[in-house]
């Protein structure tokens, strides 16, 4: 599969053990290399941010060492390809809404409910799923349980049909009864909400990795476009107003820049808030929002032509804002921490 020879290049699994066939090396600055080369590419899939930025946080923290040595090799070697089942039909930035159960049978958990929007959905070996395991003890009654493929009771809808990203499979999870043994609860048993919280700063932060590189590859093939591109008998980039939009974006993608590339090294010394990734998340997807759109309406009509790389960005970008948590509730989550 393309994720295999992915990880053969060191693309992917870098953040896992050596003894399991990874890079050895937990340090995020690497997943900002690999983002902001899919990102200079146009290349928004397969899933490999999730795989490596989402997954890859919690596989190389929680799981005991009979776990590691069961999922490990092949999440590195990319033979297995990894999900993580958190939105619901009815439960989206809203974590403690979430209605997947999953009820104690011996030795195992039956897991019964439906996630919806799965990066990887399709094409998942593995999907961390999170589910209720006590629905009276509250946040503290979630737990994080992984499903197996072939696991009696769980099925997969369609791949769903998306305005962007086509090259991404997103899916519908369906668990009917899903037999899971205890082996497979990840991390503390009633624990998942506090791991959910410990990861999501690195998740927040690789997405705005990607948007702040997105936006670069954007603006940087729409300045050689306006370079050469003429109109009235000269490049239409040499207009004041074109010209001082181009200098608007160049200064604030290096702004933003800065930025993320504070969080990284916060990131690296185990210091990344909740609260930076949320800055970084907001404002970095909706630069990229405004960059994407006003560098499309400098390509004139070529910029509506998917054949462009800004026209594929236009809808590609969209969804930036919106998963990982959403531009609201990031202003939620900072303005708590302001006291108002």
């Amino acid at each position: 599969t393309v994720f295999a020879k992915a990880a053969k290049h060191g693309v992917i699994g870098f953040n896992i053990a050596e003894e399991f066939g990874g890079g050895g090396v937990r340090d995020f600055r690497f997943n900002a290399v690999v983002a902001e080369e899919l990102a200079a590419a146009f290349a928004t899939g397969p899933g490999f941010l999730l795989h490596n930025d989402v997954v890859g946080s919690y596989l190389s923290r929680l799981p005991d060492d009979e776990q590691k040595a069961r999922w490990l090799p092949g999440f590195a070697s990319g033979e297995a390809i990894w999900a993580i089942g958190m939105t619901e039909p009815g439960a989206g930035s809203d974590l403690q809404g979430i209605r997947t159960s999953a009820v104690r049978d011996g030795d195992d958990w039956l897991v019964s409910g439906a996630k919806t929007f799965i990066t990887n959905g399709i094409h998942s070996d593995y999907v961390i799923v999170v589910a209720r395991t006590d629905p009276a003890a509250g946040s503290r009654g979630i737990s994080l349980l992984v499903v197996e493929r072939d696991m009696p009771g769980f099925s997969r809808g369609r791949n769903l049909d998306k305005i962007g990203l086509h090259a991404q499979d997103t899916a519908e999870l369906f668990f009917d009864g899903v037999r899971v043994p205890a082996r497979n609860v990840l991390g503390n048993l009633g624990g998942g909400f506090i791991h959910l919280m410990e990861n999501l700063p690195e998740e927040r932060l690789s997405i705005a990795i990607s948007a702040v590189a997105g936006a670069r590859a954007v603006f940087d093939s729409t300045l050689e476009y306006t370079r050469t591109r003429t109109a009235f008998g000269q490049p239409i980039g040499s207009f004041q107003h074109n010209r001082f939009l181009l200098a608007e974006f160049a200064t604030e993608i290096d702004i933003a820049q800065v930025y993320i590339d504070r969080c990284l090294t916060a990131s690296f010394e185990e210091k990344l808030t909740t609260v930076d990734a949320s800055k970084a998340k907001w404002w970095a997807t909706e630069l990229q929002q405004k960059v994407v759109d006003r560098c499309l309406q400098l390509h004139g009509g070529y910029g509506y032509m998917a054949e462009y790389p800004v026209g594929r960005a236009f809808t590609d970008a969209r969804i930036q804002t919106i998963y990982g948590g959403t531009t609201e509730i990031m202003k939620e989550i900072i303005g708590r921490s302001l006291g108002v």
